[in-house]
């Protein structure tokens, strides 16, 4: 029986964690009361009683709590911003390649992914890694949320009765261009040129869609939508929850994927320009989902337990 404490359960990450766990035979939750939910020593007993903790905090809180860690053997994983490019902590994706597998499963502490990242990440590390695509290539990233992407907060704010028009069209964000993914898209694909990224929340509750649009003369091999479509398949062959194809419906929802840890690899598009989309739930392989995915790795187990 594995001991799991969440630390940071209420959130929307932590609470589908919870759902998911709450099934298996093989977990043991450690639960603190409301009134201890933010001590410092209840969470640290808690932490050092547990062989996986998940973190699903604000970064600065993710930061403080690994300090509370003194049990070697306990295994962290960080569902927060704050260790996806800090060295020393594995990234947690294991599809992206066999030495990404490796890290997560010998190591204690687990970095997992951020939504947005999940998706450019896949679309983009194959090709970066198969010489296809230079570093410092100029990539445009647009990507679609349903809201439960937004927190607690932007949750109530959408299903608000008397909420504000404005809520009814997509909103584009992160307007500076500084998006809090673009570090670890940079950094785990080895580029050397930031993305211009414009992710949208749009009026639905949950499901994303990350779109990579390429150009094929300004690639290292002179590639079509059909050739690159082969190399992600070759890629991720074998893989559990990922999959490569084209959308032949002419349009791409972003929510067929909810509650689900799948991911969509899509490819479409002609001889000259490319157009790449991951297609997955924000809360599943975009969050919960690669968590729990996460942990069956670090523990030796089958990955595709509870998933």
């Amino acid at each position: 029986m594995f001991k799991v404490f969440i630390d940071g359960s209420a959130g929307t990450t932590g609470l589908r964690i919870r759902e998911m766990l709450e099934r298996r035979t093989d977990v043991s939750l450690i639960a603190l009361p409301e009134s201890l939910r933010k001590d410092a020593d209840a969470r640290k007993e808690a932490i050092n009683a547990s062989d996986v903790t998940f973190l699903c905090l604000p970064d600065d809180a993710a930061r403080e709590a690994v300090t509370l860690v003194e049990n070697p053997h306990t295994v962290v994983i960080d569902a927060s911003t704050a260790h996806r490019t800090a060295e020393g902590w594995a990234y947690g994706f294991p599809e992206l390649s066999a030495e990404h597998r490796a890290a997560i499963a010998h190591g204690k502490r687990i970095a997992n992914p951020g939504c947005y990242a999940s998706g450019f990440i896949a679309l983009v590390y194959p090709l970066v890694k198969a010489g296809v695509v230079a570093p410092d290539y100029p990539f445009v990233c647009h990507a679609v949320s349903g809201y439960s992407g937004a927190g607690k907060k932007g949750i109530a704010e959408y299903e608000a009765e008397n909420r504000s028009p404005l809520l009814d069209t997509p909103r584009l964000y992160a307007l500076t261009l500084s998006h809090k993914h673009l570090p670890e898209m940079r950094a785990v694909c080895g580029l050397t040129r930031t993305p211009v990224f414009n992710p949208y929340i749009c009026d639905y509750e949950c499901g994303m869609t990350v779109n990579v649009p390429l150009f094929s003369d300004l690639l290292n091999k002179r590639m079509g939508a059909a050739d690159v479509k082969k190399l992600l398949a070759e890629h991720y062959a074998g893989s559990a929850f990922l999959s490569v194809g084209e959308e032949e419906s002419g349009y791409i929802s972003a929510n067929t994927l909810n509650h689900t840890n799948r991911m969509q690899l899509l490819v479409n598009g002609n001889e000259e320009r490319i157009l790449l989309t991951a297609r997955f739930d924000n809360l599943g392989k975009g969050a919960s989902g690669a968590a729990i995915q996460n942990m069956n790795v670090a523990l030796g187990l089958d990955e595709r337990i509870s998933l």
